[in-house]
């Protein structure tokens, strides 16, 4: 089966990343918006007509199934995209329920994107699971700028991770929920300023696993295998992927090597 992925970015490589482990006999077409990132920052027009346009590529280039590997495209555009089309349509959203439902009464963070915040479907995810009001959320747009440029570990980084979460005792949480897909790649900063203790949790495993119930599919029996690629032919080949960067397919050694260190850099980071 052909299984396409987009986002506005290079942050849905992490639920293709993830596909990878519990789903590593599909096809997938991966589609980085990156003449439009960060979506987080435009307007809901914008975003709707982006999403529109992809998924068209997508369906084109013999997508059955399409996960938007974005939580702000989702927040806008997913119900429109599945009144529009009749393939298994499947978005993002923070995974706070899960926080919520596997933590004690300490508090929770979630951070997103601007968007991801101000629209109504995480308004109506809280209303519907934080009964006792327990999560926070804040907007860390500069993270989708970090990510594209493949700035993880820098002074810079940490240093406007730390400002954001000043305002905020650190003591007083039990879990960080990550609403976008970008922010994947900052955990090692994470933990610098949250420690060991507080559970990191992201929205891939759960999508990748109901794309596996909606399409019928058995999860791998063996998820934990490391997925390192030590050349760009061998991740092409293992992965079974296309690329595409606002629909210029990814063919030279650069820009493939470039998608071969995030790829292992998520795989460094997942359990973290």
């Amino acid at each position: 089966m052909k299984i396409g992925i987009f986002d506005s970015g290079i942050g849905g490589l992490s639920v293709l990343h993830e596909a990878y482990h519990y789903l590593p006999e599909q096809n997938y077409i991966f589609y980085a918006d990156t003449e439009h990132v960060p979506y987080g920052l435009k307007t809901p027009e914008q975003i709707l007509s982006y999403s529109i346009g992809i998924t068209e590529f997508l369906l084109e280039r013999g997508a059955e199934a399409i996960v938007v590997a974005c939580n702000t495209a989702t927040s806008v555009a997913i119900k429109e995209l599945r009144k529009r089309y009749s393939i298994p349509i499947l978005g993002m959203e923070p995974a706070v329920k899960p926080a919520v439902e596997g933590t004690d009464k300490k508090r929770i963070m979630v951070i997103a994107t601007p968007v991801t915040i101000r629209e109504d479907k995480l308004k109506d995810l809280l209303h519907r699971v934080d009964e006792h009001h327990r999560v926070d959320l804040l907007p860390m747009p500069r993270l989708v700028e970090f990510a594209e440029r493949a700035e993880f570990d820098s002074e810079e980084v940490l240093d406007y991770i730390k400002k954001q979460f000043e305002p905020y005792n650190m003591e007083e949480y039990c879990a960080l929920v990550l609403g976008c897909t970008h922010f994947n790649y900052f955990k090692p900063a994470y933990r610098q300023i949250f420690g060991d203790e507080t559970l990191l949790i992201d929205g891939n495993h759960g999508t990748v696993k109901h794309l596996a119930e909606v399409l019928g599919i058995e999860l791998s029996k063996a998820p934990d295998n490391v997925v390192i690629f030590d050349d760009v032919h061998k991740m092409l080949e293992q992965s079974k992927t296309e690329y595409f960067y606002s629909g210029k397919p990814i063919t030279s050694e650069t820009e493939l090597e470039h998608l071969k260190i995030l790829h292992n850099r998520l795989e460094n980071v997942r359990k973290k």
